[in-house]
């Protein structure tokens, strides 16, 4: 069965036959079977093509790594686990932010801690100037899903419409900046996910407790793990689903 992935890949990033050959040091009509034939590569050829199309190993060749290996991997994914999402240290986002250079992805409902940093809007427009792709998701302040979300925390109904949608004017300013995406969604979140390039913080959602309140996991993307993309195709399902705001 051909690896679709695979030369779609390799397409979007301009490179033939010849360019996979020369850096993996096999003939080219190898390189074919990889692709026409679905043959899987050894893996010091699968880290060099990986790194080629910045893809990780797992999505261009779900079933190289054996379902036991990928559990282990998935562990080490795991940088740390705060107990609460205000034990993280203010200068962990600084870092992730400032590192950030291909992506920067922000699924939440309102996450008006966000705005507290009064230089975070001219920072992402900077980063999207530098060729960063930055897409952001915020609640839908009329639908079901948020309106549950305040009671569940024990709130008025009302309470976190009226936060996204100081959010969203927070967030206005970069309507229109080329490299930036805003979307609203209406999904049940059952986490909010913020991606800095290759590491993510997971900040999970616990009925009855704030997100401040509730657990976080610090992840960084290795070659064959799952835990990392698990929430990355999760981000990617919402987005899908979400629609511009209503400004």
């Amino acid at each position: 069965m051909p690896n679709e992935r695979l030369r779609d890949a390799l397409l979007r990033n301009g490179l033939d036959l010849d360019h996979v050959a020369k850096a993996t040091g096999v003939d080219p009509k190898t390189v074919e079977r990889w692709i026409t034939k679905g043959r899987i590569p050894y893996p010091r050829h699968r880290h060099a093509i990986a790194a080629m199309v910045r893809e990780t190993e797992n999505y261009l060749w779900p079933d190289a790594v054996a379902p036991e290996r990928k559990a282990e991997i998935g562990g080490s994914e795991i940088v740390k686990v705060y107990p609460h999402r205000h034990n993280i240290p203010a200068d962990l986002w600084d870092r992730l932010l400032d590192q950030a250079e291909e992506h920067i992805e922000i699924l939440v409902y309102a996450a008006m801690f966000l705005t507290d940093n009064p230089t975070l809007i001219k920072r992402l427009r900077r980063k999207a100037g530098d060729g960063a792709k930055i897409r952001i998701m915020l609640g839908d302040p009329t639908s079901r899903e948020v309106a549950r979300r305040s009671v569940e925390e024990g709130l008025a109904k009302t309470a976190i419409p009226a936060k996204v949608g100081n959010a969203l004017t927070y967030f206005r300013p970069l309507d229109g900046v080329s490299g930036v995406e805003i979307r609203c969604h209406g999904t049940t979140l059952y986490n909010s996910i913020y991606r800095f390039d290759d590491e993510m913080l997971v900040n999970t959602h616990v009925y009855g407790f704030a997100a401040a309140h509730a657990p976080l996991l610090h992840l960084r993307q290795l070659a064959g793990g799952d835990l990392f993309d698990t929430y990355s195709e999760s981000f990617d399902s919402v987005w899908n689903a979400a629609k511009p705001p209503k400004w």
